[in-house]
């Protein structure tokens, strides 16, 4: 059986980071999968058998990071003030450092600058650029070059060169420069980091939820104590203006609970005893005493929070062609590095002649006729420009943007490769009880009189029919105690006696007096008092709200929708009608149903299969795309692709369009990254650059990326999707 681990990873500091600790993690025994995000710094991993948490630790520390235990808000919060202080370290000392060069280069007389330059060079490179350093030294370890790899070869050759300024070679000395790109590299780091920390808010917003104490009855006595000392089985007591610490069911008070957090619902949801609670959900109005169901990793609360970090930890197919080319990229610009400054060395006089016009009027290149100093300088700018820090975040930011979109909205992004695949959908199928129905029948016509209805709704009180139960809500009104003889009648219905009366509640005697009702697919209960008729009921299973909405948005959007369902023909096309769906097919088995989905794939286009029960579960999982109802069963949300925790079909919608979106954003933040090493690197490798400005525009690069990957929660306000059904439904619920 396969079980699925999250691991927290510490110092990781670029793309090569994560892809070293997920080969080391691939290579424990047991271990079928291994995926590592350096957005999250978090390692997921897929175990075949059992693997201790020690061995999975170990890898990782094999590989010259760590795993940590501490939630994840706090291991953010300590790496960005460690980032923090090292970035304050390198401004504080380059800045005043940067000002005393320009004054040396302008011909002011400055005592001991070269020692000064030496010293506080090597403050900024080999202190506040540790972590660089080590990140660099891991990656040499393991055969491997990553972005640190590069900051350090161009630094510590800068710095190198104040050494040599000291020997009879007449060479520049560029300790100032190391210095600066140390620091650009850290001013870089430190708003990248802040960047995504804003990026993974959704999940904040979630982990702010978990309870970190319960008040647990133990013995009749009140014992506060860590939520993660909570069993299965405990009782809990909670406080009105408290949050609901685990999962349970209520066994005494009742009270107004607020879950729109977890379920979107803006109505607080009245609960009373048997009723199910979740963990993280806000207790409005009354004291309840809860036995906990659903401890740890196991509650509702958890599984989303883990859902949303397992698939920001995922890969799309697109970026297996970007892990290549980064694989081959630093060892590459490194090689190119090395050849350009040899090139420059050895021919410096004709490439000199060739580019001194356009030089001249750059007035940060170095202008010298020293061949070592401007070959030193060539390689040091060809080095730092080529980090391909953003081609590795390009992928996992606009992931993590995108999912927590995604929860905000109401939606699960279980498989990450369903973004990349949402944008070639041209078919969405539907199941229709549970999913473009809300699966309750309800009451929507009556002809009893007020006491007959008291009557009935008292019988069917007795009654765990659901169609006695939309009786029961229908009428509304005081239950009568005296019901005697009550009998229920296999397939026919129930009879029962109200003081002197005898009422038979069930299927009607002559069903073709209701046509009208049936054939629109609605149910007909007919009730007899002493045998003679006394009224009817009909019932239907009430239409989601957004339903036709979001079927007229998919029509726009050029998908056609297409009803698949069990129920029968009638009831199917009436529903088709209402929403406007032409393609229905009914009296579909489950086999049946996924002999549909691959009718459809075999048309060329991908398929959405979209359904709430266990009859649709093969059928999510042969789509090329599956969406469950969160409110559905079990082994339906377990082969989904996506799971809708609030809301109906219109969140079919939203999912596509953040999913083309995110998946555009991942396509820009590549084809910048790409074009912009293709175009910075000829030019460092022809002296045209500053190390420097190299520096300032490859933390640049990777701001962009990030920034350009914020801009997918944009997506609801643009014109296509301002008509979106959520959107007009927000709209409808604030006027």
């Amino acid at each position: 059986m396969e079980t699925k681990k999250s691991l927290k990873i510490t110092g990781m500091t670029c793309a090569n980071c994560a892809r070293i600790v997920e080969k080391s993690l691939s290579k424990v025994d047991g271990v079928k999968f291994a995926a590592v995000n350096l957005a999250t710094n978090t390692a997921f991993v897929i175990l075949d058998k059992d693997v201790s948490d020690e061995k999975l630790k170990e890898a990782v520390e094999k590989a010259g990071y760590g795993v940590s235990d501490e939630p994840s808000e706090l291991i953010e919060e300590k790496r960005l003030k460690r980032i923090r202080t090292n970035m304050l370290i390198s401004v504080i000392i380059t800045v005043p450092l940067m000002v005393l060069m320009f004054l040396h280069m302008g011909g002011v007389y400055i005592p001991y600058f070269n020692e000064i330059e030496l010293v506080l060079s090597f403050v900024v490179i080999f202190y506040a650029g540790r972590d660089t350093i080590r990140g660099a030294t891991i990656a040499l370890l393991h055969k491997h070059s990553n972005m640190d790899t590069l900051i350090l070869f161009g630094s510590a050759t800068a710095w190198f060169t104040n050494i040599l300024s000291y020997t009879s070679l007449n060479i520049h000395a560029f300790g100032t420069v190391g210095a600066m790109i140390v620091m650009l590299h850290l001013i870089g780091r430190y708003i990248e980091s802040y960047l995504r920390d804003r990026a993974s808010k959704q999940v904040k917003e979630l982990l702010a939820l978990q309870s970190k104490e319960a008040r647990v009855l133990v013995g009749g006595e009140e014992i506060t104590m860590p939520i993660e000392a909570v069993k299965e089985g405990s009782i809990v007591i909670v406080k009105p203006g408290e949050r609901i610490p685990l999962d349970g069911v209520i066994l005494e008070g009742s009270s107004s609970i607020d879950e729109s957090m977890l379920t979107g619902e803006p109505i607080p949801a009245f609960k009373e005893i048997d009723n199910e609670v979740i963990g993280g959900s806000l207790n409005l109005s009354g004291a309840l005493k809860i036995r906990v169901t659903k401890t740890g990793e196991d509650s509702f609360l958890a599984k989303m929070i883990s859902l949303i970090e397992e698939v920001q930890g995922a890969k799309v197919p697109i970026q297996a062609l970007a892990d290549r080319i980064t694989n081959w990229f630093v060892p590459g610009v490194i090689t190119l590095a090395v050849i350009s400054g040899l090139l420059w060395y050895f021919n410096f006089d004709g490439l000199n002649m060739l580019t001194h016009s356009i030089r001249e009027i750059l007035p940060w290149t170095l202008h010298t006729s020293d061949p070592l100093s401007f070959s030193i300088f060539v390689f040091l700018t060809t080095v730092v420009i080529a980090c391909p820090c953003a081609l590795g975040l390009a992928t996992p930011m606009a992931l993590i943007v995108g999912t927590s979109l995604a929860a905000k909205k109401g939606l699960l992004i279980r498989n990450a490769e369903a973004i990349q695949t949402a944008k070639e959908v041209g078919y969405v199928l539907l199941d229709k009880t549970g999913t473009l129905t809300l699966g309750m029948p309800k009451v929507v016509e009556s002809t009893l009189p007020e006491a007959d209805a008291q009557a009935v709704a008292s019988i069917e009180n007795l009654s765990i029919h659901p169609l006695a139960k939309a009786i029961v809500e229908y009428v509304d009104k005081p239950i009568i105690d005296l019901i005697e003889d009550f009998q229920e009648l296999h397939g026919q219905g129930v009879v029962a006696k109200v003081g002197r009366d005898e009422y038979f509640i069930g299927k009607p005697s002559d069903t073709t007096l209701y046509d009208r009702y049936t054939s629109e697919g609605k149910t007909v209960v007919e009730v007899l008092k002493n045998g003679n008729k006394c009224g009817y009921f009909v019932i239907e299973d009430v239409l989601r709200e957004d339903s036709a909405q979001a079927i007229a948005k998919l029509k726009s959007m050029s998908i056609t929708p297409v009803m698949v369902t069990g129920d029968n023909e009638n009831t199917a096309k009436y529903i088709a009608r209402l929403v406007g769906i032409e393609e229905v097919y009914a009296n579909k088995k489950p086999d049946e149903k996924i002999d549909i989905v691959r009718h459809y794939q075999g048309m060329g286009k991908k398929v959405i299969m979209v359904g709430d029960g266990i009859n649709d579960a093969a059928a999510l999982k042969g789509a090329d795309i599956g969406i469950a109802i969160g409110t559905g069963s079990d082994l339906a949300i377990d082969n989904a692709d996506i799971i809708i925790t609030k809301g109906g079909v219109s969140k079919i919608v939203d999912a596509i369009i953040i999913s083309k979106a995110t998946f555009k954003s991942i396509k820009q933040n590549l084809t910048f990254a790409f074009f912009y090493n293709v175009l910075a690197i000829p030019l460092a490798m022809l002296g045209m650059l500053h190390p420097a400005i190299a520096e300032g525009a490859m933390a640049l690069s990777s701001i962009t990326v990030i920034l350009n990957s914020l801009r997918i929660n944009s997506a609801f306000s643009n014109d296509s999707a301002q008509n979106s059904p959520t959107h007009l439904a927000d709209n409808k619920a604030n006027a």
